[in-house]
This record gives C-alpha cells, structure tokens and sequence, in this order.
C-alpha cells in the first residue's frame, strides 16, 4: 500500500518537474526543474530495490551531469525575460488533459495492470549488485573506463579556458 502511494507521488512529481523544465523561460529554474526530475527517477530504483542504480543517478546525472549543464548555462549568460503565463497555455493544458486521460484509461484497461514480472527475486538477490558492477567495470571495461575519465577532464579544461577567455574579452 505505501509502495503504491510513493510510486503515484514519484509519478505525479516526475511529470511535473518534466513540464517546468521546458516550459520554464528561465535556463537556472529549467535546471533545477530537471534535477528534481532526475531526483524522482532515483526514487522511482528505490522502489524497484535497485538502490545502487539510484545512488548511481544521483551521483552522476543530478551531481556531476547537472552541474556540467548549469556551468554552461551560467558561461552563456542567458539573458531572457521572465514570462511564466504565456496565451497557449490553455491549449497546452488541453492536450496534456488529453493524454493524461489516454494514459490512465490504457493503465486501468491494461491486461498487465497489477501483474509482478518474471524475474525470480532470489537470482536478483544472488547476483550482488555493486560487487558485480564493480568487477566487470574495473576488468573488462578499464580502457573505456579511462578514456571516458580523460575526456571528462579535457571538457572541464575547456570549461576553464573559455571561462578565462571571455572574461577577458568583457574587461576589455
């Protein structure tokens, strides 16, 4: 029963944050709209007991990718105008109505409403989820590993190279 509760508010709050992030005007408040986006998602893994999946999503997309896009935002200096109502807003909360509406007549109709999945829970309790992804990462995937580690790198060099080159181009 609470399980259902959390996943109707991890649906509710996903979908939401989803809308405000491109319908914002704003790029910051757009960011922070997706990262509460991927905030829910990560508790979408927990309630599926993938919580090494979750802390996965929050450190790497909501941590490291996030804060990558927000430092680009703040690189460009956006400049645009606040404008949250804008005269479709009713066509679009129409269409959303709409679809939302689809969407919960094909959930309640669905031949697979409320069925579990075929996966025996003790194979997935048997598998060892972080020792295994830790092994197969640091064996067979080392050099693409690294390479992705060097590239990161190079991006944040690049980052900082630019940051400093349009600085003093505006003091100029």
């Amino acid at each position: 029963m609470i399980t259902t509760l959390f996943f109707y508010y991890f649906s509710a709050a996903t979908i939401v944050s989803a809308v405000l992030t491109v319908a914002l005007r704003n790029p910051v408040q757009c960011g922070l709209a997706l990262l509460s986006v991927l905030a829910h998602m990560a508790g979408f893994f927990v309630l599926l007991n993938a919580e090494f999946i979750a802390a996965i999503q929050v450190i790497v997309y909501a941590g490291a990718i996030l804060i990558l896009y927000l430092f680009v935002i703040m690189l460009l200096n956006l400049k645009s105008e606040e404008r949250i109502l804008h005269p479709r807003w009713a066509l679009a909360l129409f269409f959303i109505a709409i679809a939302a509406g689809e969407l919960l007549i094909l959930l309640l109709i669905s031949p697979f409403a409320g069925k579990l999945g075929l996966v025996d829970p003790d194979t997935v309790a048997g598998v060892g989820h972080s020792h295994a992804v830790g092994l197969k990462l640091f064996s067979d995937y080392l050099l693409q590993f690294e390479i992705i580690g060097v590239f990161l790198l190079g991006a944040v060099i690049g980052a900082i190279v630019l940051a400093k080159s349009s600085q003093g181009m505006t003091r100029q």
